[in-house]
């Protein structure tokens, strides 16, 4: 054989040999134990402390909302996207803790005339000349108006 595929061969089988010994060392113990992922990811998961509800956590309390929510327009919607992570509230609802953005820009993240957002789904409006004199997109839009007084 000649000389170069010898020193080819060589190169070739000691760079293998540094890559499965690299590998050995980067790759954690329980990669590979319930697929294709790392298996004690789902021990790190599991003990982060919870930043949010879910809307089972909403309704518990609010059971009212929750009738009126299943026939209203932002039915299909968590709770979580309007009123933040609200586990601080489902905790302690004393606090009175829980997000009520409503500003143009807040509301405008959804309702702002986007050409990916299907026109028949989402109303949209054009933020940057939608009534500018006003602040506040609940001033006249209430999305929570059917349910004043319950909260």
């Amino acid at each position: 054989m000649p000389a170069q595929i010898n020193r080819i061969l060589l190169l070739f089988t000691a760079f293998i040999g540094l890559f499965l010994v690299v590998r050995h060392f980067l790759i954690p113990e329980t990669f590979g134990q319930y697929g294709h992922y790392r298996g004690a990811s789902l021990d790190d998961i599991s003990s982060r402390e919870m930043v949010f509800a879910d809307k089972e956590d909403c309704f518990a309390c609010h059971d009212d909302i929750m009738e009126i929510l299943e026939n209203e327009m932002h039915a299909g919607l968590s709770c979580l996207i309007c009123h933040g992570p609200g586990r601080e509230h489902v905790d302690d609802p004393q606090l009175g803790n829980i997000n009520k953005e409503s500003g143009r820009e807040f509301c405008g993240r959804c309702h702002d005339i986007h050409p990916s957002r299907p026109l028949d789904v989402v109303n949209q409006v054009d933020i940057k000349t939608h009534h500018t004199e006003k602040t506040n997109c609940i001033e006249c839009h209430n999305p929570h108006a059917l349910w004043e007084g319950m909260e």
